[in-house]
């Protein structure tokens, strides 16, 4: 110990010749002895900040968020000669001495005495370790300056700590953890990132020209950065050869291998190193799975916490993203919208039974460039997570009184007439969930401006998507009752505010989100078990500790109300409106949404496999910019249904994202359950005796029950007020797509 102190001792002193000068007045060596306190002191090693990864479900990379573009390795990770190269310019008697090397601080101070030129430093490698640290370390620019400051008492310190370092590791550990820390230039810290972003290549292997150059660009990487130009690329060429005549000096290197290593061109390769969700290839979904890690408590209680974890903490992150089924969402999107339309398609994929995001996809390019219509936010998702408000979910939400309808014993048949409009029979007729009258007699709900009703059952209604039917239902099942249902299947606006809870309901006046709609109708895929999305399955800390993620699901709808829902919405293919598209080849089963004034157009669907919703609408501004009128992906549509571009869309990316799996079947209706009618449609009136079909005025079509249904047109077809491209019949309407 004592050997150590007269070394440190001697070392300090001649630091202290070292010095410049502080505050006018040189330093003796008197004054500087006095100061001198020998033994180590603790130096605290904050973890180093290390970029996060984000995987695809395959562990292949897509994303990357970075407060330092730095990849820690292991020493045997390191090609040899780049450990040869950083010791001969920068320590080369790092193996011999101790925590300081008086011979080298002694060099740096006569030719510092000497003047005429730049302060030469003579730190050994631990001294500049300890340097880097307590830089890293500094929380404010104030100990950031304190950190490098040129002063007697701030030397002292680091050789205090530097001491405490030579003590706790050996000499490997310390050039390990010296390469890992240190900054090379162009945004790349530490040996492996530097190897990458210079040269394209892990830092093992790495040949002598490249190692002396990286081992150059340490001393004044601000001056070498080639990215800062020409100038600055010849400092960095003139470092590099610096390097290689050092290494021929001490013998590590032959002449000839130094003269071929000079004549090299820099060989910059100017790598990118792309960060955040911008420069990702999925983008949107990038941006969910990085706010479930800031919106998060268990990574951080605060939002700083987390925006530290998330750029610092070195997580490697796997999702749930699924290549193929985001490449048959974005493919079919293509097909029908284009980035340059002012209306915006977006699509989630979930699985059933897990909640697994698999896809997420948008018509626009992702950025901040207005002039090329590009989105900077997650319209696929929710507010919570990158996304905008939504838009009205249409007639997607009559499902969820359907369920209601089912769970409270109604049967597949079971009916009743209805009108071409219907008003609340009183303000009482709906109640909230707090018991609030919200109903309004003085609302005309209407199926078409024409009018025209008949007897709906729960089959026909569906498939139909008949308004009036569906506020009829929600008035007897109860508004407040189809409100649990949805909320029950994870249903809550985009924007994060609490759900309208109004008789129009049911009608889908509340903004949602892709993700939340695909979820919803995954949970009835998967016979009532509703499952919270999940976009990560597995996190892996800085240490390689894996915390995995499991899907967070719970029944909440009787498994066999689910199978007659599935079983009535199947029809939405053959029978109701889809029909004009058809459906994907295997069991599946689906609902169209158009909102009142073409505000916005949705297509959710499912197969017990996989889930998905589609919107399309105008993010200026739905009620300001409609559907109406507007050309989409080169295509001219008056109007824009449920079924017109969203439903497929779905169908031709459900088609190819299903591609190879086998199809599962729904589970049959328990028809001894929900067979027949307890309230069944009247029977048909006589047929005329003239024998030349229905009489005038019939728009000849069965309803469904038997019965030949009147439009109130004496014609085909009519125009519901929720858009669906169908009748009020439960027909589809002819469309000009």
């Amino acid at each position: 110990m004592r050997l150590l102190a007269a070394a440190v001792a001697t070392g300090v002193l001649v630091a202290a010749v070292a010095l410049p000068a502080v505050g006018g007045a040189g330093m003796t060596v008197k004054s500087a002895t006095e100061e001198l306190h020998l033994l180590p002191e603790e130096l605290s090693e904050p973890p180093l900040a290390e970029k996060t990864t984000l995987l695809d479900a395959n562990g292949k990379q897509f994303a990357q968020f970075y407060f330092e573009n730095r990849e820690s390795v292991k020493l045997d990770q390191v090609a040899d000669v780049m450990k040869t190269a950083i010791v001969s310019i920068e320590d080369f008697r790092f193996y011999e001495h101790g925590a300081i090397d008086p011979e080298g601080t002694l060099r740096a101070a006569v030719k510092n005495f000497a003047g005429g030129g730049d302060v030469q430093g003579g730190s050994s490698i631990t001294q500049q370790y300890v340097k880097l640290v307590l830089v890293n370390s500094a929380e404010t620019e104030a100990e950031r300056k304190a950190a490098i400051e040129q002063t007697l008492s701030r030397k002292l310190n680091e050789l205090r700590y530097a001491l405490n370092v030579e003590e706790k590791y050996t000499k490997s550990e310390i050039l390990e953890r010296y390469l890992n820390i240190a900054y090379f230039g162009a945004g790349a810290h530490g040996i492996q990132a530097a190897s990458k972003r210079f040269f394209n290549k892990p830092a093992s292997k790495l040949n002598l020209s490249e190692a002396a150059t990286l081992a150059g660009a340490v001393q004044n990487p601000s001056r070498t950065d080639p990215n800062a130009g020409k100038e600055a690329r010849a400092r960095l060429l003139d470092r590099r050869n610096t390097v290689l005549a050092r290494m021929e000096q001490l013998g590590k290197i032959t002449p000839q291998e130094a003269a071929e290593a000079k004549a090299k061109k820099l060989g910059y390769k100017d790598i990118p190193v792309p960060g955040g969700c911008d420069e990702s290839p999925y983008p949107y979904f990038c941006l969910y799975a990085q706010n479930e890690i800031l919106n998060n408590e268990i990574f951080g209680k605060s939002a700083e916490q987390r925006q530290k974890l998330l750029q610092r903490g070195g997580l490697t992150i796997k999702t749930t993203l699924d290549p193929k089924a985001q490449a048959a969402s974005e493919k079919a999107i293509k097909k029908l919208v284009r980035p340059s339309d002012k209306p915006v398609a977006a699509q989630a994929m979930v699985v059933p039974g897990t909640g697994a995001i698999k896809a997420m996809a948008a018509s626009r390019d992702f950025g901040r460039n207005k002039k090329k219509n590009q989105m900077s936010y997650n319209l696929a998702g929710d507010v919570m997570h990158g996304g905008g408000t939504g838009f009205q979910a249409g007639s997607t939400f009559k499902v969820f009184t359907l369920l209601t309808a089912l769970s409270k014993g109604y049967k597949l048949n079971d009916g009743f007439s209805t009108g071409s409009a219907y008003n609340a029979p009183s303000y009482g007729a709906f109640r909230d969930c707090k018991g609030n009258a919200v109903g309004d007699p003085n609302h005309d709900i209407h199926n078409s401006s024409e009018g025209g009703g008949g007897f709906k059952t729960l089959t026909t209604g569906t498939l139909g998507s008949v308004n009036t039917f569906f506020m009829r239902l929600e008035e007897e099942v109860g508004l407040c009752d189809v409100v649990k249902t949805a909320k029950s299947l994870g249903i809550k606006r985009a924007d994060g505010n609490k759900l309208g809870e109004y008789e129009t309901f049911t009608l889908g006046i509340n903004e949602m989100d892709p993700v939340t709609v695909a979820a919803a109708y995954a949970g009835i895929a998967a016979r009532g078990a509703y499952c919270k999305p999940m976009a990560i399955t597995e996190i892996r800390d800085r240490n390689n500790k894996a915390t995995e993620y499991k899907p967070k699901c719970e029944q909440v709808l009787d498994e066999k109300v689910t199978d007659a829902a599935a079983h009535i919405m199947s029809g939405v293919f053959t029978k109701g409106t889809m029909s004009e598209y058809g459906g994907i080849g295997r069991p599946a089963a689906g609902k169209t949404g158009t909102t009142d004034g073409y505000t916005a157009a949705w297509f959710a669907g499912f197969t017990p496999d996989l889930a998905s919703a589609v919107s399309i609408g105008d993010p200026r501004g739905a009620f300001k910019h409609d559907l109406t009128g507007v050309t989409i992906g080169g295509t001219y549509y008056p109007y824009i249904y449920g079924a017109t571009i969203s439903g497929r869309i779905w169908k031709y990316s459900m088609i190819d994202a299903l591609k190879g799996v086998d199809p599962t079947p729904f589970t049959p209706v328990d028809n001894d359950r929900f067979g027949g009618c307890s309230r069944c449609a009247p029977k048909p009136p006589p047929k005329s005796d003239r024998g030349d079909g229905p009489v005038r005025g019939d728009n000849g079509r069965p309803d469904g029950n038997g019965n030949i249904e009147n439009d109130g047109n004496g014609g085909w077809f009519g125009r519901n007020n929720d858009n669906d491209n169908d009748d009020n019949n439960g027909f589809i309407d002819q469309i000009n797509p």
